[in-house]
């Protein structure tokens, strides 16, 4: 199992309406192809106005097909131009959890 982080640093003041857009519509087409959400976040105290979410994916090659399966969605292709005008940079990392982690 590996997890793939997503930082989102969005302009000052959007992360309400980020948040909004995602629950409306940007969730569900997500996890029609990606599945296994372990957990979307705003940040509270340290650098502001970041959205964090993770997803579990068995491996690299099952990571790669279900973000090629979103990508080809027709409506996330209408849903991602409403999210990334609100952002301002973006991250991702890959994940690997040490043998004694809780989550692997």
């Amino acid at each position: 199992m590996l997890y793939e982080m997503r930082t989102y640093r969005l302009k000052v003041g959007l992360v309400p309406h980020y948040l909004r857009l995602v629950q409306e519509d940007g969730i569900a087409i997500q996890m029609r192809h990606l599945g296994n959400l372990v957990g979307y976040f705003s940040s509270d105290i340290g650098i502001l106005n970041e959205i964090v979410h993770i997803w579990a994916y068995t491996d690299l090659l099952d990571r790669q097909r279900r973000r090629e399966k979103l990508a080809m969605d027709p409506a996330w292709q209408e849903f991602v131009p409403k999210i990334q005008a609100l952002l301002e940079v973006m991250e991702c990392k890959i994940l690997i959890p040490a043998k004694f982690s809780p989550l692997q």
